[in-house]
């Protein structure tokens, strides 16, 4: 039995990196995992994984950002499995530019993707949480609910080119606080995890050659090699994290021994405090 036996789980941004990484690390726990991309492909990829581990999975693809789709991220949870215990908000991405070449749009797909999306996901989560709590309330049982927002190192010390980023990093803090005032009166622990330098494809050294795609743009990833070095040199662990342990960061705050840690910004940056 898994700490997270029985317990129904969403995880945006789930098909690759870190997003991938809690995804397994909870359904290797007992969870069943609601998984999100932008692309069915990288979905199915994950759910397959899952399965073939004996767990239980499935996909919800779609852009976080766009409208109706925290409706239908959180239906899928309760449709698929009865209910949503877990709620991980990790999807997102960088568009860096410092603040005099930084566009609106740039500002607006950020902050979108980073702060609103995960607004709107809870907030289309409350009355499924509210009402459960409610009932175990009445029968005189306590069980807690979970909600990880992410975070960044970038949201509590500040980045040069990452105005947009930055504020919408620290914005999650807020939110985090906020909904753990909020939602306490539910037994729901709301907390949250800021990441320092993590591998994965966005952080990954490059020499600036690759990119994704995003809602039609082409938008350059990775970091100069120099910089990922200086990065490195500047964690006291010597080092940028793996992607399985960022996720363990995250997954520990779903466990039983976390239920009394509520409104809390976790680091997991090597030791890194700016």
């Amino acid at each position: 039995m898994g700490k997270l036996e029985g317990r129904s789980a969403i995880v945006s941004g789930s098909g690759r990196g870190i997003g991938r990484a809690i995804a397994l690390k909870l359904a290797a726990e007992g969870a069943r995992v609601v998984i999100n991309d932008l692309d069915a492909d990288p979905a199915a990829e994950v759910v397959a994984e899952i399965l073939a581990r004996g767990g239980e999975a499935v996909s919800c693809v779609g852009n976080v950002t766009e409208d109706g789709f925290a409706e239908a991220f959180v239906n899928t949870a309760v449709e698929s499995f009865g209910g949503l215990d877990i709620i991980i908000n990790n999807a997102g991405y960088t568009w860096d530019a410092v603040i005099q070449k930084m566009t609106d749009e740039q500002w607006d797909a950020i902050q979108d993707v980073h702060l609103k999306a995960p607004f709107r996901i809870l907030r289309a989560a409350q009355p499924i949480l509210s009402q459960d709590a409610k009932a175990e309330i009445a029968k005189g049982r306590r069980v807690h609910r979970k909600v990880v927002n992410i975070s960044s190192i970038s949201g509590l010390f500040g980045n040069v080119g990452q105005a947009n980023y930055s504020s919408a990093k620290a914005g999650i803090l807020g939110l985090t606080r906020a909904l753990a005032k909020e939602w306490g009166r539910y037994n729901v622990n709301v907390n949250a995890v800021a990441f320092g330098m993590i591998n994965t494809r966005l952080t990954e050294a490059t020499a600036g050659d690759s990119s994704i795609q995003i809602e039609g743009r082409d938008l350059k990833v990775g970091m100069n090699p120099q910089i990922a070095d200086r990065m490195n040199a500047m964690t006291p662990l010597g080092r940028a994290g793996a992607a399985e342990e960022a996720a363990g960061a995250v997954v520990m705050l779903t466990y039983p021994e976390a239920d009394y840690i509520s409104g809390e910004m976790i680091t997991a940056g090597g030791g890194f405090l700016g």
